[in-house]
C-alpha cells in the first residue's frame, strides 16, 4: 500500500512507536463489551491492537483518504464514522446499549480543548442523564495535559484546570517524546486520563454561571479577586464566603469557585446591588 501523505489541516502526527502504543492499552485495559470509541484513528495504530481485545470499536474520522484505510482492512468489528469529533453527538452510540461509554484518541492539538469541552458538555446539570462518560484516555500536547492536571498555586494552573477538574477526576499517565509520531511534531506529548465523576464533590447550581466566573476570575491573572470579580461580587460577599478577596484566581480550588458561583445563583439581585457599589 502506498505511504500515506499526511495533511496539515487536519493536525496529523501518526503515532507508530509499538512501546508507546502497548503501554496506552495498558491504561486503557479494554475489556470485550466495552462499547468504546476511539477519536481520530488515522492509521489505525492504536485501533488495531484495541480490536485485538474487543468486541466491537466505533471509530470517529473525518479525513475521507484515512477512512479508505481502515475500510480496506475489512475488520467487521470496527465501526466507522465519518464526521467531525466537534459536532458529532457522542450520546447516539449509547442509544442501543447498557454499557457506559468508553472514550479514547490521539487528539490533532488544534481542536483538542474545544473537542475535551464538547465531551464534557452533557456531563452538566442540565444534560447529565443524557449518557454516561466512565472514561477517557487522550494523547495530547503535553502542555495541555500539565495544565488539566495542575494544582491551585502552581504557574499552569488555571481556567482550564478548574473547568475541567469540576467534571472529571485529572491523571498525568506518561510522557511521549516527538519521535513517537510520524511525522515528528514540533511539541511533547503525553497521556491524560479523565474520570468524569460518579459523585461529584462540588456542584454548582449553573454551570454556565460557574463557566462565566471562572473565565472572568482569569481574564488578568495577575490582578486580584477583588479587582476581576468586581462587576460580579463584592469584595465583602467574597470574604463572607472565607475566601480572602487579595488572592488570585490560582490560588483557588474548584470548591472556592463553585461558592462563588452558587452564591452569585442565589442571590442574585443582592451580589448585583453590591457589586454596582463598587
Amino acid at each position: 500500500m502506498q505511504k500515506y501523505k499526511t495533511k496539515k489541516r487536519f493536525g496529523q502526527h501518526f503515532l507508530h512507536d509499538h512501546r508507546v502504543i502497548q503501554k496506552l492499552i495498558y491504561e486503557v485495559n479494554p475489556k470485550p463489551s466495552d462499547l468504546m470509541v476511539e477519536i481520530g484513528p488515522g492509521l489505525g495504530a492504536l485501533t488495531f491492537p484495541l480490536l485485538d481485545s474487543l468486541e466491537q470499536l466505533h471509530v470517529v474520522e473525518i479525513d475521507r483518504d484515512v477512512i479508505k484505510r481502515l475500510e480496506q482492512r475489512n475488520n467487521p468489528k470496527l465501526k466507522i464514522h465519518s464526521v467531525d469529533a466537534l459536532v458529532y453527538e457522542f450520546s447516539e452510540l449509547t442509544n442501543n446499549s447498557e454499557e457506559p461509554l468508553r472514550v479514547v484518541g490521539n487528539l490533532p492539538y488544534n481542536i483538542s480543548t474545544p473537542l475535551i469541552f464538547h465531551l464534557l458538555e452533557p456531563l452538566s446539570n442540565a444534560n447529565e442523564e443524557k449518557f454516561v462518560i466512565t472514561d477517557m484516555h487522550f494523547m495530547l500536547q503535553n502542555e495541555v495535559v500539565e495544565r488539566i492536571t495542575a494544582k491551585p498555586g502552581s504557574k499552569t494552573y488555571g481556567r482550564l484546570s478548574v473547568m475541567v477538574q469540576y467534571y472529571c477526576e485529572t491523571e498525568y499517565l506518561f510522557f511521549v517524546g516527538p519521535e513517537s509520531f510520524d511525522p515528528p511534531p514540533k511539541v511533547d506529548s503525553a497521556i491524560l486520563r479523565l474520570t468524569p465523576w460518579s459523585e461529584r464533590p462540588f456542584r454548582a447550581i449553573d454551570d454556565k454561571q460557574l463557566s462565566k466566573i471562572i473565565a472572568q476570575a482569569f481574564s488578568m491573572r495577575r490582578k486580584t479577586l477583588r479587582n476581576n470579580l468586581k462587576k460580579l461580587i463584592s469584595a465583602e460577599q467574597i470574604e463572607s464566603l472565607g475566601i480572602e478577596p487579595s488572592h488570585r484566581a490560582e490560588t483557588l480550588g474548584v470548591e472556592d469557585f463553585v461558592k462563588l458561583s452558587n452564591f452569585i445563583s442565589s442571590n442574585a439581585s443582592d451580589v448585583l446591588s453590591e457589586a454596582e457599589k463598587n
